[in-house]
């Protein structure tokens, strides 16, 4: 069998003017997270994590800065965020709709549970509605096997979820949003 490779070296990443790593950002990495790690790469996840929960994802850009701030090699940080699916590498939308693929949420009927996600939002697994409103994911698994076959709609776990709820829980999400 034949390695797959990437074009890593020759990978263009795009890039603004305004870093990602704003000052605010920096501080909260040198004060806070370093200091509670004995090399500078163990900060490496909680720094993605903050980048995240700032933009909604990891531009690459951003892990450029991140990898320069903690004066790591950039694969590592790239490797990092790519090897982790908490990690999204692209925007995504407002609402993310999750459903468990896990061996009991299968047996128990996900996959017509996605068949619903994907029919009441018109698009498929990894894309995102073209308002930004919605993205559907696939997850490993959601730790609620009891509750097979289940979904997670941003916070919000659904468990014994039957394919004609699916689009109300949709419904209900975007409402959310409007209500605000």
């Amino acid at each position: 069998m034949a390695w797959i490779s990437k074009p890593s070296s020759t990978t263009q990443i795009e890039k603004r003017d305004k870093p990602y790593l704003t000052p605010e950002l920096i501080k909260t990495i040198q004060e806070t997270y370093l200091p509670r790690y004995e090399v500078a790469q163990g900060a490496l996840m909680p720094a993605l994590h903050l980048v995240q929960h700032a933009y909604g994802w990891v531009p690459e850009q951003a892990m450029l800065e991140i990898a320069e701030l903690l004066e790591i090699p950039p694969s590592a940080v790239i490797d990092t965020a790519s090897f982790y699916e908490e990690y999204w590498k692209h925007p995504k939308g407002c609402h993310v709709v999750g459903v468990c693929r896990s061996i009991a949420c299968e047996f128990c009927g996900q996959g017509e549970i996605t068949q619903a996600a994907r029919d009441k939002l018109g698009i498929d697994v990894s894309q995102t509605t073209d308002d930004n409103a919605f993205t559907l994911i696939e997850m490993e698994c959601l730790g609620a096997c009891g509750g097979a076959p289940a979904i997670l709609i941003d916070e919000t776990l659904h468990e014994h979820v039957k394919p004609e709820d699916v689009a109300d829980l949709i419904d209900n999400a975007g409402k959310k949003t409007a209500d605000h």
